[in-house]
Formats: structure tokens, sequence, C-alpha cells
């Protein structure tokens, strides 16, 4: 396994839809090892393909905060939401390719998710709290949105010109 370079906003890659997946092959799975232990160094609950410049509908998540609780790895393949609740629910967000930066977003409290897994088997399962925040904001990547877009357009660009100042500040290092 592979740590990849986590995209830092903007980065045109962060803002394009992804293509679907129509093929699960051992490159996509050696992506989704990549891709969760990028996450885990990260440390993060959710990565998605285009995070680590994989243009597919990828994603990772394991929302499990507790230490002494057993991980729960999950690679979703073309996932879709296909139901919300109509109760919504207000998180603090943050994003790997928004380091540092974190504002309260409102999403839907529950959805049902439908996704391929790495051996091609359809699956699907209702989500409710940093589980459903987390898949929403993953699946938001796959579509080219960021948690910011969620935010006012001063707000987003505040946030933009600190991730503007700070890929300066890496690329003289």
């Amino acid at each position: 396994m592979t740590i990849r370079p986590i995209l830092i906003h903007p980065d045109p890659r962060l803002k394009k839809r992804c293509d679907l997946v129509t093929d699960i092959t051992d490159e996509l799975r050696r992506a989704a090892d990549d891709m969760l232990q990028t996450m885990y160094d990260a440390p993060g609950v959710g990565l998605a393909g285009p995070q680590v410049g994989l243009m597919k509908r990828i994603l990772v998540m394991d929302c499990v905060k507790d230490p002494d609780a057993a991980p729960k790895p999950m690679v979703l393949i073309n996932p879709e939401i296909t139901w919300s609740s109509e109760a919504l629910n207000t998180y603090e967000e943050g994003c790997l390719s928004i380091p540092e930066q974190y504002a309260e977003v409102t999403r839907p409290a529950e959805v049902a998710v439908r996704w391929l897994t790495l051996d091609g088997t359809a699956e699907e399962e209702r989500f409710d709290g940093l589980w459903a925040t987390c898949v929403q904001h993953e699946i938001d990547h796959l579509d080219g949105k960021l948690f910011i877009d969620y935010l006012t357009p001063l707000k987003r660009q505040l946030i933009t010109r600190k991730m503007q100042k700070l890929k300066r500040e890496q690329a003289r290092l």
C-alpha cells in the first residue's frame, strides 16, 4: 500500500465530475487500498478518488472514532444516494483537500446509499450521524462539489485564499 498525495483546493480536478467505474480491476483494488491507507494516515474519516487524482466514482470511509472499537473500512464504487430523510443535521465539516478549515454544513440526517463493492456485489445501506454526513461529503467530491460550496461566497472566498497561500508556501519548501 502506498500513501498518495492529497490534492489541495483550488485544484481543477476537485471541481470535475468523476467517471463511472465500468470495470473493477486489480489496479482499482490497489487504488482503494492506497486510498484507505492515505485516509488513515491523514488522518481522516473519508476520501474520494479525485482527492488523490483518481477521476473515478470511488470513495473510502471509516467513521469509527472510538479507539477501542474495531475499524470499519468501507470502499464504495459508483455510490448513489437513493433516499434522503427530511430531517436535517448540521455538522462541522472539514476536508483533507482543505486542511485546517472547518465550517458547519447542513445535510439530510439520514441517507440510503447503493454502491458496488470491490468484488462487484451491489450493496445498499442506510447511514445516519457522522456516517451520513461523511458519505454525502464524499459523494459530493465525485460530483465536483466541495463542502465550502455550501458556504456564503465571502466565507468560500476567504477559505480559498487561505488554501492558495498554503499551496504557495508548500511550493517554496
